[in-house]
């Protein structure tokens, strides 16, 4: 399995990721094409959660608006499908 996939294949697929998780693969899942998060296994010593509170990331506003009229389960159905 690839250690990049979007929301769509996570639903699909999650008894396998969980699986290879277990067994110390890490995944980068996209959502809407962006990077969302990592799914990293529980105790990996690499991994550094951090203060939620302080990321400026985390607590930034909304970029925009879409333009086009479209929901955004519009916009997943164009970019996932049914």
């Amino acid at each position: 399995m690839k250690s990049v996939i979007n929301a769509k294949e996570l639903r699909a697929s999650l008894p396998g990721v969980v699986a290879e998780v277990r067994n110390g693969s890490r995944f980068t899942v996209l959502y809407r094409s962006r990077p969302a998060f990592k799914i990293v296994p529980v105790d990996d010593p690499t991994s550094n959660p951090s203060d939620l509170e302080n990321d400026p990331l985390y607590r930034s506003a909304a970029l925009g608006r879409s333009t086009d009229g479209k929901s955004s389960a519009d916009h997943d159905q164009v970019l996932y499908g049914s």
